[in-house]
Parts: C-alpha cells; structure tokens; sequence
C-alpha cells in the first residue's frame, strides 16, 4: 500500500468496536455538509455514528491514491464512503459490485463495505429527482439541455429521464464524455442528444448544471448570461455557495430556479439509509443543513 502521509493515519484507529465509521472522499470538500447531516442524524437515532473528510486536496493526496485510500478505509473497519468530485467514475475500478441503478448510469457515490465486498450505488440520482419532483413540479419538460456529462451529470441525466423529461440534450466542453453519457443511456433504454455549442440555449424549456462551475473553487457560469429568458426553469447541482451565479442571475431574470441543495440533502438521506439499514428523517436532515448552511 503506498505511503498515504499526512493526517490520513489517525484513521488507524478509528475506536470504539460496534461505532460506525463513514468517510467522504473528494477534492475541495472542506465545507461540505454532509458530516453535520450524517452525524446529526447518527446522533438523534442513537448510533455511535462518525463521518470523516478525506479531502485529497487537505492530504496532498494524488488521485491514484484513490485505490489505495479505500483499501485503507476497508482494512481498519469503516462502513462505507461516500464519493464526491472528482471520483465518482474513477472508483467503480476499485468496487467489487455494482448496484443496478449505479449499473445503469455508470458513477457511484456511495459505497457499502460488507462481507468483504465493496458494493457502489449511487443516490445522486434519487436525490436529484426527488429535489425536482418538490420544487419544480409544474416545470415543462419537453426540451432540456443539461451541461456535463462527469459522474454527476449521468445520475443526474438519469434523474431528469425519470422525472419525464421528454427530450434531454447534453453538453459537456469533452465531447467524448458526452457520446459516452449518451452510449451509456441508449444501452439502458433512453434517448439523449449529444450538442456541441450550448449558443441555443435560449430555445431550451429547462437548463441544468450539472458541472462543478459555480463553486468557490470553480467561479462563474456554465452558460453564458444572455442565453437564459424568462419562462425558462434553471436547476444546479452545485450547493456551497447556496445560490450559485447561475442561479441568482436566472432568478433575477424571472426564471423558476432549483437550486443545489436538495440534491444534496437527499442524497444524503439515501446514503445514510444504505449505511445504516435505518430509516432516516429527512425532515431532521434538512433542518441540519439549514442550520449549517
């Protein structure tokens, strides 16, 4: 196993045997919520529940140290992971199985560690649809553009086929990414369009995010300003910061707008489902993130 450095070692000994040890793995991920929602909810169903930042940007960690880290995570007892940007396709390389709906969109950002098997799922998809189903129900669905075709934009690619979107083209500034996106649909039963120039974005009912643009780390927008009107819907992946550029300036426009933070939140609520085979509150885990946010 390579020398991993850094603080990484404490998780040596993580404690306690019978406590539940969860990790997330990504860059840049020093402010997400996904340990306050996680370890809250832990604490209010009476688990010794711990959830740790493995950022490999803190750790000056390499990413084909990705294998290596999770090796680690499974021989000293953890749980499971969760698995962020920009990991969320790289991992399946280092997964024993694939759960059907991680099967069918091609990333994972959930893992389970059981019986010596590491199992990928992926609640993206779930989340992003159950956040579009609450706030953008009467959105018109008959056209839309999504932009990015990375790990995230395939669930969420999914997702929007499953909330009924009638015709979804994407874009991804790799056209590579996006043929095999659009591949990766067409094997499973569902037609997507792959564009080259996002120019015509005007003429689409609804856009999507589905990029880390937007991000503290990522500033600015995916799609230039002029392309959006209103009486279009506009939707982010992105959370921290809450409203992103895209999302203030689509508001002001007049656009129906569907922010980040439902994904993030119910995805969350999956993955804690998967981790500890209980029913989680959503309720309770929103209000956490409201907190912290």
């Amino acid at each position: 196993m390579a020398n991993l450095g850094g603080n990484l070692a404490q998780l040596l000994d993580i404690g306690a045997k019978g406590a539940i040890h969860i990790g997330l793995l990504g860059r840049g991920i020093g402010a997400s919520l996904s340990p306050i929602m996680h370890r809250q909810e832990g604490e209010r169903q009476g688990l010794d529940y711990h959830y740790h930042l493995i950022d490999f940007d803190a750790l000056a960690l390499g990413n084909e140290h990705l294998g290596d880290v999770v090796d680690l995570l499974e021989k000293v007892g953890f749980g499971g992971v969760n698995v962020t940007h920009p990991f969320k396709q790289a991992v399946l390389e280092h997964l024993h199985q694939l759960a059907p709906d991680a099967r069918e969109i091609g990333a994972v950002n959930t893992v389970i560690f059981e019986d010596g098997q590491r199992i990928g799922h992926n609640t993206d998809c779930w989340g992003f649809a159950e956040s579009f189903r609450l706030g953008l129900p009467d959105a018109p669905r008959n056209r839309v553009l999504q932009i990015g075709a990375g790990g995230a934009g395939a669930a969420v690619a999914r997702a929007l086929i499953e909330v009924g979107v009638e015709a979804l083209f994407v874009f991804d500034t790799d056209p590579t990414r996006a043929q095999a996106l659009a591949a990766r649909m067409r094997e499973v039963g569902y037609e997507v369009a792959v564009i080259t120039d996002i120019s015509s974005a005007a003429s689409f009912d609804g856009i999507v995010n589905a990029t880390p643009i937007g991000m503290d780390k990522y500033p600015g927008m995916p799609v230039d300003a002029e392309c959006l009107h209103a009486g279009q819907w506009v939707a982010d992946i992105v959370y921290f910061p809450r409203e992103t550029r895209l999302i203030k300036h689509a508001a002001a426009m007049g656009c129906a707008t569907l922010p980040g933070t439902g994904m993030a939140i119910f995805q969350a609520v999956k993955a804690f489902e998967l981790f500890t085979g209980r029913t989680p509150s959503r309720e309770e885990m929103t209000r956490s993130f409201e907190a912290a946010a």
